[in-house]
């Protein structure tokens, strides 16, 4: 079996997707003390993940093509959307239902999607 243990995205700008992640989208930093990296962690360390200064040199590449991670989430939906609507999150479209559960999306500064679940 092959289970995924931690995921770690690149990002262009470590402080603006940091402050992304912490003020209009809810993360928590971890405490793990990294100049070129943040490890956040959700809902009391279920998820957690990282942003990272690049690892190679990303001039003239697109970040975040082909690119999706899932969070599951208790709260409604409903109102998840509308606190991000209110910080003025980038949504990829409307609240979708998905045989998984509904599903919203949004777009990092680095076109990441990060995708959040309410199962069923």
């Amino acid at each position: 079996m092959r289970k995924l243990a931690f995921a770690s995205l690149q990002v262009r700008d470590l402080e603006i997707s940091k402050t992304f992640y912490i003020t209009q989208l809810g993360f928590e930093e971890a405490g793990i003390p990294n100049p070129q990296a943040c490890v956040f962690r959700y809902n009391q360390g279920e998820a957690s993940f990282a942003i990272r200064t690049p690892l190679s040199n990303l001039e003239g590449k697109e970040l975040g093509i082909g690119t999706s991670l899932w969070f599951a989430i208790d709260e409604a939906i409903e109102d998840l959307q509308a606190q991000l609507i209110a910080r003025n999150v980038p949504l990829l479209g409307p609240i979708q239902v998905t045989p998984f559960g509904k599903i919203l999306v949004v777009s990092d500064p680095d076109g990441y999607n990060i995708t959040f679940l309410k199962a069923n």
